[in-house]
């Protein structure tokens, strides 16, 4: 097994206005399933497999996610990198503005709607690949981006807006991105910081993650393995439908705890 990045980003700068009303007067991150917001369960899980640091960058609401998360969470340190554009700009940019933290060494890569359990990071961490996203098997129920995989596990290609009416029978098998990363120090420097460096120069700004990343892919030669977590508790959440999904998959499963345990050390 991969040893742990000391070093995660978590993009949650936007506004989850398919959220309404929940999302009113908080961010998305901070919605809750079962009690414990999906914010607190990404960092619980990244501490719990030997993260150190976690940069967060925020936006819509940024003062609730730094009262909730402080500078400190259990073990962890928290840094904060503010998105002023947050509301006519993609995830790539977001990205973007954490480069510093992308240059600081192998890192975890997380949005900040996905909760999932701690597995799901384990599986990063097993796979051999040097570059590794998280994916399941893209069934009826899913909607967003797909991949296709090569023979050898890597992945080929990324379709966006995917839904039902994409799975065919005779058609190649898709899978579903988790939006959860690890990404190598080496490729982050040689590659991926030059690249977001050249969109965003030339004015690409509302590109979103799965965008940039089918670009490396296709464009400038990234070699990204496929974790695939299938059977593993997770969900991306989006709207009221998907909270009461992810509601019913993690009942009585969540860190309830981790919440109460970071008020007692900030």
């Amino acid at each position: 097994m991969t040893d742990a990045p000391k070093n995660a980003i978590i993009l949650a700068a936007g506004c989850g206005s398919r959220l309404r009303p929940l999302t009113d007067l908080r961010p998305k991150s901070l919605v809750e399933v079962n009690g414990t917001s999906i914010l607190h369960n990404a960092l619980h899980t990244l501490e719990s497999v030997g993260v150190e640091e976690v940069t967060i960058v925020v936006g819509y609401r940024k003062d609730a996610i730094q009262y909730a998360c402080g500078s400190n969470f259990g073990e962890l340190r928290i840094k904060y990198v503010e998105s002023t554009v947050f509301d006519r700009t993609g995830s790539a940019y977001s990205l973007w503005l954490a480069r510093d933290a992308l240059l600081s060494g192998d890192c975890f890569l997380l949005e900040g709607d996905v909760f999932f359990e701690e597995d799901a990071l384990r599986h990063l961490m097993v796979c051999r690949g040097t570059d590794v996203a998280a994916v399941v098997p893209f069934d009826d129920s899913m909607e967003g981006s797909a991949v296709l995989l090569s023979q050898n596990g890597f992945i080929s290609g990324f379709r966006l807006k995917q839904t039902a009416a994409n799975l065919v029978a005779d058609g190649p098998k898709l899978f579903k991105t988790m939006n959860l990363l690890r990404l190598s120090a080496p490729t982050l420097k040689a590659t991926i910081v030059p690249t977001l460096d050249d969109i965003i120069t030339a004015g690409a700004r509302q590109t979103y993650t799965e965008e940039f990343l089918g670009y490396l892919i296709a464009r400038r030669g990234l070699q990204l393995a496929a974790a695939q977590c299938d059977g593993l508790s997770w969900y991306e959440i989006d709207n009221a439908d998907d909270l009461e999904i992810a509601e019913r998959i993690f009942k009585g499963r969540t860190n309830a705890y981790a919440a109460r345990r970071h008020l007692q050390t900030r």
